[in-house]
């Protein structure tokens, strides 16, 4: 059989049920990454001859899909928040990225170093790479899209999940390369601290708010305010524009060495601020998300087949633990401390800390680190991430639509139809 036919009967079809699956599935208690990572793994395991999907093999590929992924992605999440930044509207995001985060990693690197027995940089690794969450993996904890009138305001819910995914995404890196200078220096912090602190901390977060301010506020004037009418592209409805504004902010940033993730989500954020009552953001946010969609489609059936390869061969009881114990209680304990004081009622808060979902970011951040460090328990390394993100794609997948539907529900109940996206439940 022709492998390249093939090929492309499984594109067509790929795409063809990525357009049809989220509509089939609504409501149901199954997502498309559950099926597609089934129908990676059962067809790398059948069909011959394929190649082996070893993501420690093709770890090249693997970064750039995972990394074009994850600013796809990013841009999609700002552009569909309603609600302009500020210290009160984002009270919730603040609190999962001050709090919860830290307290995760924390957790993680103390489960890693403690009960799996890895050294300090692999369990700062392992850390790092868990504290990305992804809604991509289950659409129903996320803003569904941008709304013309920004009064009609998200869910606390949904809104927390998705912009806290939007900063999250970017604020790992900082510790992933710390640890790549710890396995590359050694754990004492004469070696590496002033140079993270000043470079990878300072100094490429600061790059990335600011370009990412700069290209936004630009695009944004040039979208929707350009003098001549052929510049102004809202007027146009022009959707694949928004992969222009993704690798402008991703691309300048990197150029001067900031971090391109931090910049992607604040250029959609600010794109986003510049004329919230226009219709072109779900203009720009149906072309991201159809996108990010193949891109999702593809990783995880490549990640299906990894499994059939034997990504996660030579498991051990411990490592299972460890990551039943990372998805099932870190997170949500993490979340529901974060969260204590906030503004969120008890069952959104339950919601949120919960849906820590684990996905791309995880896996780009796992292979970026083991290209550019030097590891010595890289397969344990994979095998933990694996099972965390398998295990996140079927728990989170079976119980995200049953569960917001219940909230839902709650919160009209409680609040009325009118005001239910604004009733903490």
């Amino acid at each position: 059989m022709d492998p390249g036919s093939l090929l492309y009967t499984g594109t067509g079809l790929a795409t063809l049920a990525a357009a049809l699956l989220p509509r089939l599935l609504d409501r149901a208690p199954v997502s498309m990454p559950m099926l597609f990572l089934g129908a990676g793994a059962l067809t790398f395991a059948v069909v011959e001859p394929l190649p082996d999907p070893d993501p420690a093999r093709h770890s090249t590929v693997l970064l750039h899909l995972t990394e074009i992924c994850v600013i796809i992605s990013l841009m999609g999440a700002g552009l569909a928040l309603n609600r302009a930044v500020s210290l009160r509207g984002w009270a919730t995001t603040w609190r999962l990225l001050a709090i919860t985060m830290p307290l995760s990693m924390l957790a993680v690197g103390l489960l890693g170093w403690g009960a799996l027995g890895l050294g300090v940089a692999s369990s700062v690794l392992l850390a790092a790479a868990l504290a990305p969450t992804d809604p991509v993996l289950a659409s129903e904890v996320q803003v569904a899209e941008p709304a013309e009138n920004p009064e009609s305001d998200e869910d606390e819910a949904r809104f927390a999940l998705t912009s806290e995914a939007g900063l999250n995404d970017g604020l790992a890196f900082p510790f992933t390369y710390a640890a790549i200078a710890i396995s590359v220096a050694g754990a004492a912090p004469s070696g590496w601290l002033p140079h993270w602190l000043a470079v990878d901390v300072l100094w490429r977060l600061a790059v990335g708010l600011a370009v990412g301010v700069a290209v936004g506020w630009l695009l944004g004037k040039l979208f929707f305010s350009a003098p001549s009418e052929k510049f102004r592209l809202a007027e146009h409805a022009e959707g694949f524009v928004a992969l222009a504004a993704t690798f402008l902010a991703f691309g300048i940033t990197e150029l001067v060495e900031g971090y391109g993730f931090v910049a992607v989500f604040v250029c959609a954020c600010t794109i986003r601020a510049a004329e919230r009552h226009h219709g072109y953001h779900q203009v720009l946010h149906r072309y991201v998300e159809q996108a990010e969609r193949m891109l999702t489609v593809l990783i995880v059936f490549l990640l299906g087949g990894a499994v059939a390869g034997g990504l996660l061969a030579g498991v051990t009881w411990q490592e299972i633990a460890v990551a039943a114990v990372i998805l099932l209680l870190v997170r949500p304990l993490a979340g529901w401390i974060g969260l204590l004081a906030g503004k969120t009622g008890p069952r959104e808060r339950t919601v949120i800390a919960f849906f820590g979902v684990r996905g791309v970011g995880t896996l780009f951040y796992v292979t970026y680190a083991l290209q550019e460090g030097r590891f010595a328990d890289q397969d344990t390394i994979w095998r933990i991430v694996g099972l965390v993100v398998i295990g996140s794609i079927l728990v989170h997948g079976l119980s995200a639509s049953p569960v917001m539907w219940l909230l839902d529900r709650k919160r009209q109940q409680k609040g009325g139809a009118g005001n239910a996206s604004r009733t903490p439940v």
